[in-house]
C-alpha cells in the first residue's frame, strides 16, 4: 500500500510538471530537484560523506580537501577553534609563518583588512569610518586619539556570538581577558611563548600590525584580542620568549593584532 501511494505521489508530480512545461518554456519544479538531489552529499556524490564545514566550505568525501578550522579542547576543557582566525594550518612551532593567521583591527568584521596584504589607507583623519562596517577592505589608519579605525567608539562590536562585527565561525566569538588569563595560567610553570605553544592552543608569536599600517614583532610576540574593552582600548593577550600577560595587557584598536575564537 505504501508503496503503491509512493509511485502515484512521484507520477503526479511528473504529471504536473509535463503540463506546465508544455505551457512555459521555464517551469521550476522543486520536487523533482528534491528526487534527484536525495541522498547526495554538497559535493554531489550520491550517498557521499563530504559535509559543509564551520566555513560553509564543502570539505571531505571526494573533494580532497580538509575543514578550514577544527575544535581542540585547551588543558582548561574550554572548546577553541584549533588555529588563528586565517591560518593555513594548525602550528609546527612557536614562529610557524603557516599558522600566524590574519591581524584583525578590533571589532571590525572579515572584510580583507585583515590580511597582511591588505592595502593601508590614509592617516588623514577624513578616512576614520563612522559607521560599524566600512564600505571598504583596507587598513585603516590613524595618529590620532583615541587611535581607533572608527570614531565614535563602539565598544559592542564583539560582544559574544551575537556582536554586532564577530568574525568567528558560527557557534565561536572571542574570548573575555578573563578566559584567555585562565588558559594563561593552565600553562604553568611555562608562562611564555614555549608554553602557550605546548598548550592543545598551540599559539603563536604572530606579530602585530600597528596603527599607521607598520608590522612589528613578526616571530617574536603573539598578540591576541579579547572582546574586553578598557576606555578606549581593548584588552589582549601577548606572548614572548620571556613572558605571557593576559589580564593587564591591552592596546589601541586601530592595531591589527591576531584572532582566537572560543566556542560559545
Amino acid at each position: 500500500m505504501k508503496q503503491s501511494l509512493s509511485i502515484l505521489i512521484v507520477a503526479t508530480v511528473l504529471l504536473f510538471a509535463v503540463s506546465a512545461m508544455a505551457q512555459s518554456e521555464v517551469v521550476l519544479v522543486p520536487e523533482i530537484s528534491l528526487l534527484l538531489n536525495a541522498n547526495k552529499d554538497c559535493n554531489g556524490d550520491k550517498d557521499g560523506t563530504a559535509y559543509l564545514d564551520m566555513c560553509g566550505n564543502c570539505v571531505g568525501g571526494n573533494t580532497g580537501d580538509s575543514s578550514c578550522y577544527e575544535e581542540v579542547t585547551s588543558l582548561t576543557g574550554r572548546v577553541w577553534l584549533d588555529r588563528n582566525l586565517g591560518a593555513s594550518q594548525v602550528a609546527t612551532s612557536s614562529d610557524d609563518p603557516l599558522a600566524y593567521g590574519d591581524l584583525y583591527q578590533w571589532g571590525r568584521l572579515t572584510d580583507g583588512h585583515e590580511s597582511r596584504t591588505s592595502q593601508p589607507t590614509s592617516t588623514d583623519p577624513s578616512f576614520i569610518s563612522s559607521i560599524d562596517v566600512p564600505e571598504h577592505g583596507d587598513f585603516i589608519t590613524t595618529v590620532t586619539d583615541p587611535w581607533d579605525w572608527r570614531v565614535p567608539q563602539n565598544h559592542n562590536l564583539w560582544q559574544g556570538v551575537s556582536g554586532t562585527n564577530n568574525p568567528c565561525p558560527a557557534g565561536f566569538r572571542l574570548p573575555t581577558a578573563a578566559e584567555w588569563e585562565t588558559e594563561r595560567l593552565s600553562w604553568a610553570p611555562n608562562n611564555n611563548a614555549a608554553g602557550a605553544f605546548a598548550s592543545p592552543l598551540k599559539l603563536v608569536v604572530s606579530g602585530y600590525r600597528g596603527s599607521q599600517g607598520v608590522f612589528g614583532s613578526l616571530g617574536n610576540v603573539g598578540y591576541y584580542w579579547s572582546s574586553t574593552v578598557i576606555g578606549s582600548h581593548a584588552r589582549i593577550l601577548t606572548v614572548s620568549s620571556s613572558s605571557a600577560s593576559g589580564m593587564s595587557s591591552y592596546n589601541y584598536r586601530a592595531y591589527g593584532q591576531t584572532v582566537r575564537c572560543l566556542k560559545n
